[in-house]
């Protein structure tokens, strides 16, 4: 007669990890926020279920260096780099906001090999609703 072999964790409650990363995602969507102060780029399933999300902030960029092009495309590089790896081939692109990342964050899209079935504006445009806040003093 054999005794069973008991796996004893350290953990209480032993959980092997996640299995987030472990999704596989063929189709997703690419939501581009881009005002002139950031450009927020998040990645969400079909359902809308967030993937992964990057932001000229969260990619290093401070200030007034956050508004600008070039941050938004290292934030829809940093967005998108995982999704290639887990296998997301196709992609729709809702684009939304008046900022300077909008045409830079698509390129950077394009660069990394995603395969785009529509990119569409989502910008909130008003039917003359509230009135807008009075022009800036410079």
């Amino acid at each position: 007669m054999t005794k069973p072999i008991v796996k004893i964790s350290l953990r209480k409650n032993a959980h092997t990890g996640s299995n987030k990363n472990e999704r596989r995602i063929p189709k997703g969507v690419i939501h581009v926020q881009a005002s002139f102060n950031n450009t927020i780029v998040t990645v969400t399933d079909v359902r809308g279920q967030v993937i992964s999300w990057a932001s000229a902030g969260t990619s290093g960029f401070r200030g007034t260096r956050k508004g600008t092009p070039y941050a938004a495309q290292a934030a829809a590089s940093n967005a998108i780099r995982t999704l290639v790896d887990q296998g997301m081939q196709r992609a729709e692109v809702m684009i939304k906001g008046p900022g300077l990342g909008r045409d830079a964050a698509l390129r950077a899209i394009r660069r990394n090999g995603m395969l785009l079935s529509f990119v569409r504006d989502v910008t909130p445009m008003p039917h003359n609703g509230c009135r807008p806040p009075k022009k800036r003093r410079v």
